[in-house]
């Protein structure tokens, strides 16, 4: 027995001495940092463990990390974050020694985004001097709800997004106050504003955010090499790529206003055939939150990813959507909203036909877009990359036309039956009024191809070649004579005095063409912590036109001649990290731009505009930033001059009953100047403070003689003088700022709150109003300040071990605040389009 007990006793002090051993076992300390391995942004909140543990860390705003307690000996970390390839380093960790695992790359985990990156000349922080925002997928997916494509980027610096008259896609974005068609939008490096008139319709957009990997505001002159429109700013969207794990996805989305949206997504993963397929399909609908904005869409999104070898790779992309929506054109005063019982919701472009809901304005169109993408390595020093793509576009906008006729109105509606028997009484006399709808179809190809090729260790050499084709159809027809046998028209002077019926061309009837050739050379240089670049650009556009409808099949003239116009550009810039903390930069760069289409055929006949000229633009920028573990900030300060600008302008219900008027203002001048700040702070693990501050002073610089004014059917109506010298430039908030705190209160449970600021919001100009002298230096009408408050939750949660889901939930507006988002200067009281008022969405997803 006593032996017994003294082999236990020595068994007992043997294992409390292995136990003790392992409780003391040596540790050391581990660290990194972690960074996207094309942009060289921080990647925050990725994951580091230890290999079949739950000892780990997660990287802060700098990327870095810090794992305490790891035992000593040889180590496998595993790398991980959402969107990105995950990685495994192993390294031997010494007793009580810092060991540094270094500067991990992370590649997004999809084939191709790498190298589309390049293509679309995305900036890299602390290194690409320009002024830059990123908005990633994951944050669009959580607070994207039944918001607007361009609602999403208003929490930087500099943008602001308005619902227009509210209908599906309708939105419209400045950035420091220019608007739309002066801010170059790419996805995927190919550009899509307009190539007429440079505006880009987010309707035919609908679901680009739901393919979207990320998006990159580049603020000012921007990063891209090709010539674009970018005098506020340039939209960078990356489109998601083919994944390169199997998977896929389902969605659905409810909201206010009946709102409803369905998504499904699959894709094969990388096979061994090194092919990998990811495609999604997705519908909305919803009676929209204005009357009579009632919406059906459809999207789709398709990517076919074939890494051929080592040196080639080619992908194909096709993105687009079909889309039909109610709009509200027509603005109203702020007394006709409150006199009327549906309040901002107040549509007057509407009414009901024999009880069913009709517009007098809607829109429809559907525009897929192609492109085909080849990568090409050389050799280690020698890549080529080329993007061809084409587009296709059909569809127009809805609208009213008269022939002694009226619209009556009944209850503040269009009293279409009223309508419908006045036609019918008037019988071979044909219709008085009708609806129409003008006619946007467009064919649209190019190819952009550039080379890299690295000099030496620290200096890159660029080079490219950009065209562009594009043939606008524009025509209107009659979509519905409202009860009359036919509509008469005389506008064809190859076959005149018609009768019309439904489907039949009228008013007017031409072809635009544009052909478009550039090229750039740009050279980077980049070391330690110097990097600079300097750009050179070139490019020539040509319009032509053909009109059908002035002049006769025989007559030469049918098809104007040629006109080109040439321009050049330069910038550079350069970025300096004075330390691991601190970096300052600065840029500068002059370009023209030739004027738009309407510009050189202003009279909407092929008599050209002989004093139509390029617009020019010198713009420079100055920057600071500073980055640490927990806190990061960047504050900037710009000033663009713009001379020769021309622009069209909409004079609202002021022609005959109560039609717009349009004017093309040729040789503005103007000046935006302004101070953007943006910071994020974290002070503990899991909560994140975030805000933004824009301050701008944009003004009008100059008076404008001999404006000619046209009506809706493109009659001269009078000429005047425009006074607007030393005047504010409406259609923008000039005082932004936004506060934003989100905390993950559980593991994969997040809430978050913002609260943004707007002021300094002017309408835009009455031409009709700024015929005297007394009207310069006196700014438009000013509308009051206002603040919104948001609210998101989201919360991830495993279903299986290899399905996981996600609920997600918004409400916009939350104190229903009560604003004026966007104004013209009316004859006499303005005319606005009110804000929205609360509003909500909730999103239940299931990735498998």
């Amino acid at each position: 027995m006593k032996k017994i007990l003294l082999s236990l006793c020595g068994i007992a002090i043997l294992f409390a001495f292995a136990t003790g051993s392992a409780l003391a076992q040596t540790t050391g300390t581990v660290v990194g940092k972690i960074i996207d391995n094309e942009t060289g942004e921080a990647v925050t909140g990725a994951n580091v463990v230890i290999k079949g543990t739950t000892i780990g860390a997660a990287s802060d705003l700098e990327g870095e990390f810090k794992i305490t307690g790891v035992p000593t000996g040889k180590q496998a970390f595993e790398v991980s974050f959402i969107s990105y390839e995950r990685m495994t380093i192993e390294k031997t960790v010494a007793q009580d020694q810092v060991t540094d695992l270094g500067t991990i790359k992370l590649k997004i985990a999809a084939v191709g985004m790498q190298e589309v990156q390049v293509i679309a000349s995305i900036g890299i922080d602390r290194k690409t001097p320009i002024a830059m925002s990123n908005v990633k997928a994951i944050e669009i997916e959580e607070t994207m709800g039944n918001q607007e494509f361009p609602e999403i980027l208003e929490s930087t610096p500099g943008v602001y997004a308005t619902k227009s008259g509210g209908g599906f896609g309708d939105s419209d974005i400045t950035i420091r106050g220019f608007e739309s068609v002066n801010v170059g939008v790419l996805i995927n490096g190919v550009p899509v504003n307009d190539m007429e008139n440079g505006r880009v319709y987010w309707s035919n957009w609908a679901g680009l955010a739901d393919a979207t990997q990320t998006v990159q505001i580049q603020r000012g002159l921007g990063a891209s090499k090709v010539a674009i429109p970018s005098i506020g700013g340039t939209i960078n969207i990356i489109s998601k790529a083919s994944d390169a794990d199997k998977g896929g996805s389902i969605s659905t989305s409810v909201g206010n206003d009946g709102y409803q949206k369905q998504i499904i997504s699959a894709s094969t993963g990388l096979t061994e055939e090194n092919l990998a397929v990811t495609f999604s399909l997705g519908q909305t609908s919803g009676n929209g939150y204005v009357d009579g904005t009632s919406f059906q869409g459809y999207q789709y999104f398709a990517n076919i990813a074939k890494k051929i070898n080592k040196n080639h790779e080619v992908t194909l992309t096709a993105i687009g959507a079909s889309q039909r929506h109610g709009q509200r054109q027509s603005r109203s005063t702020i007394a006709e909203y409150q006199n009327s019982d549906r309040g901002i919701r107040y549509n007057p472009d509407w009414g009901y036909k024999n009880g069913q809901e009709t517009n007098t304005e809607d829109n429809f169109y559907t525009k897929p877009l192609f492109s085909l993408n080849h990568y090409w390595t050389v050799s280690p020093k020698l890549d080529v990359s080329t993007a061809v793509y084409y587009s296709v576009g059909t569809g127009g906008g809805g609208g009213t036309a008269t022939n002694g006729g009226e619209y009556y109105r009944k209850d503040g509606l269009v009293d279409f039956d009223r309508i419908v028997d006045e036609n019918i009484d008037n019988g071979a006399f044909g219709s008085k009024a009708i609806l129409r709808a003008s006619h946007n179809n467009h064919q649209w190809a190019g190819a952009l191809s550039s080379v890299n090729y690295e000099l030496t260790e620290n200096i890159d050499i660029l080079a490219g070649l950009d065209y562009r084709y594009y043939k606008g159809e524009h025509y209107q027809t009659v979509t519905d004579l409202l009860g009359g046998e036919y509509f008469p028209d005389d506008a064809d002077i190859n076959n005149p005095n018609r009768a019309l019926q439904v489907g039949d061309k009228r008013s007017y009837y031409n072809d635009g063409i544009v052909n478009w050739g550039g090229g750039f050379l740009q050279g980077e240089y980049s070391k330690d912590n110097l990097s600079a670049f300097a750009t050179l650009q070139a490019s020539n556009t040509s319009y032509q036109r053909v009109d059908y409808y002035n002049y006769l099949d025989s007559d030469p003239n049918q098809t104007s001649p040629v006109y080109n116009f040439f321009a050049f550009g330069t910038k550079g810039g350069a970025n300096y990290n004075l330390s691991d903390n601190h970096n300052v930069f600065a840029n500068v760069g002059y370009f023209e731009r030739a004027p738009f289409f309407n510009t050189v055929f202003p009279i909407f006949t092929n008599e050209a505009n002989v004093d139509a000229a390029n617009e020019k633009v010198f713009s420079y920028e100055l920057g600071y930033g500073f980055r640490s573990s927990t806190f990061s900030a960047n504050v900037n300060v710009y000033r663009t001059t713009w001379t020769d600008k021309a622009f069209p302008f909409t004079v609202p219900n002021q022609g005959p009953d109560g039609t717009n008027l349009f004017a093309n203002i040729l040789g503005v001048e103007a000046v935006h100047q302004g101070l953007e700040i943006d910071f994020l702070y974290e002070p503990i693990e899991g909560l994140t403070f975030n805000g933004m501050g824009s301050f701008g002073d944009w003004r009008w610089n100059n008076n404008i003689e001999d404006v000619t004014i046209f009506d809706e059917e493109n009659n001269p109506v009078q000429t005047v003088n425009l006074f607007i010298a030393d005047t504010k430039v409406g259609g923008s908030a000039q005082t932004t700022a936004m506060g934003r705190v989100s905390y993950e209160i559980l593991d994969g449970l997040k809430i978050r709150g913002e609260y943004s600021y707007f002021d300094n919001i002017y309408a835009r100009f009455n031409v009709l109003g700024r015929t005297t002298e007394g009207s310069a230096g006196v700014n438009p009408w000013q509308a009051e300040s206002f603040g919104l408050v948001d609210l998101n939750a989201s919360y991830k949660f495993p279903l299986t071990e290899k399905i996981k889901a996600s609920v997600s939930g918004n409400v916009y507006n939350v104190f229903d605040t009560f604003y004026i988002k966007n104004a013209n200067s009316g004859g006499g009281s303005p005319l606005v389009w009110f804000g929205t008022g609360r509003t909500w969405a909730a999103t239940f997803r299931v990735n498998f």
